[in-house]
């Protein structure tokens, strides 16, 4: 049975790494290879090397997509871990709304591996206050924390803030998700970001509309470059 069915197996990360084999967190059976069983690892469903480097999306020989040469989004680059599919739709929605933080340090990790191009800072995706004091954290706080260790760079904590409280994205069709997220994000005076490459750390991208706007804010702030880290990517069949 899945360890994500058992709350009593939602230890500390650090903890976990110490026995000498756990129920691999997706399929049960006994794994020597960390959080996730080698067999399982092996059938994630990475992103390869055929995608736009500005959005993420699919492209056939890996260049950069039509639409975003024709309305190039706010940010500069995108680099994700996974496709937003089963099971890692799984694994980021047990963290973020069942609490399962032993999962950080696993799709932290994912992440960190696919960074080529160190940015000067990194921030995260901010909530809204009210919706923090809702959930009890960040999730994309968490994994920044995390990646901003494992790289050894700068995270500016407090350099963003979500000063509109929308409603979720997933709860919109994708056409109304811009609309939303208008002026959602605001830079806070002294956020060090002027002239800097900046990396925005989240857990999923869908249409972009979050990542876009926080990506406009930074660069209304003086940010000479915004790119998007996130762990998973939603593709089209999805």
């Amino acid at each position: 049975m899945s360890i994500l069915s058992h709350h009593s197996f939602d230890i500390g990360a650090k903890f976990a790494r110490l026995l000498p084999a756990q129920p691999c967190l997706l399929c049960g059976a006994a794994s020597h290879d960390g959080l996730c069983c080698a067999n399982c690892d092996a059938e994630l469903p990475r992103i390869g090397a055929g995608h736009c480097p500005v959005c993420g999306l699919p492209t056939p020989d890996g260049n950069v997509c039509g639409q975003c040469l024709k309305h190039a989004p706010p940010f500069d680059h995108t680099v994700a871990a996974f496709s937003y599919g089963f099971p890692v739709d799984k694994l980021i929605q047990a963290l973020k709304f069942n609490d399962r933080l032993i999962l950080v340090d696993f799709l932290a990790q994912a992440l960190a591996l696919r960074i080529e191009t160190r940015p000067d800072c990194i921030v995260a995706m901010p909530l809204h206050p009210a919706r923090l004091r809702e959930r009890g954290f960040n999730q994309s706080l968490l994994l920044a924390r995390r990646i901003s260790r494992k790289l050894r760079l700068p995270l500016l904590a407090d350099a963003c803030e979500r000063v509109r409280n929308t409603p979720p994205q997933s709860a919109l069709p994708w056409k109304e998700r811009d609309k939303n997220m208008r002026q959602a994000f605001t830079c806070k005076p002294g956020s060090a970001v002027r002239g800097k490459h900046v990396a925005i750390v989240d857990d999923v991208m869908t249409t972009g509309a979050s990542i876009g706007e926080l990506a406009r804010a930074l660069k209304k702030a003086g940010a000479s470059e915004v790119s998007a880290w996130v762990v998973a990517r939603t593709l089209p069949h999805s």
